[in-house]
């Protein structure tokens, strides 16, 4: 191999790492922080509610597929009763980036500790319905993974097209 060749190669290469960090706009945990420096609190109030916990029930239906799921009042309604009880509560945002929306679903106790959970969701119709699908979709399964309820979803195929 030549020395224009590698440096070619590497030229390639450093490009294509570029790129990746770019598209990925990623934030790493360790610096931004995912929980609170305690955390013993928090998981006994979860783990009060979790013991008292159903799972969301299917409410909703999806037109396209005929197929029932857990919409995201559904799991709120399943629930925020027990996680109040136990001092606990939710809270979620959400940013948009280039093609994807992130939304973060912060789960807070009363005695001040908190866990913290990133989904990050292509945007596949940059309308004002596209992105108000994939927020509510990114909410509620980010409400779900930081709770613990378990859901049954059969729409999950619009996500993924």
């Amino acid at each position: 191999m030549t020395k224009v060749d590698v440096e070619g190669i590497l030229k390639q290469k450093e490009n294509r790492e570029n790129k990746e960090k770019e598209s990925e706009n990623y934030t790493d945990r360790r610096t931004n922080g995912w929980k609170s420096s305690e955390i013993d609190k928090l998981a006994t109030a979860l783990a009060k509610a979790q013991a008292e916990l159903e799972g969301a029930k299917k409410e909703s239906v999806n037109p396209f597929f005929k197929s029932g799921y857990a919409d995201l009042h559904a799991v709120i309604k399943s629930s925020f009763p027990f996680l109040s009880k136990h001092g606990l509560s939710v809270s979620q945002g959400n940013e948009i980036i280039p093609g994807a929306i992130c939304v973060t679903t912060l789960l807070m106790h009363t005695s001040g500790q908190w866990l913290r959970s990133k989904i990050k969701l292509p945007l596949k119709d940059v309308t004002a319905q596209g992105v108000g699908a994939a927020m509510t979709y990114g909410r509620r399964y980010g409400l779900s993974a930081i709770v613990g309820i378990a859901q049954y979803d059969d729409d999950g195929n619009a996500i993924s097209k």
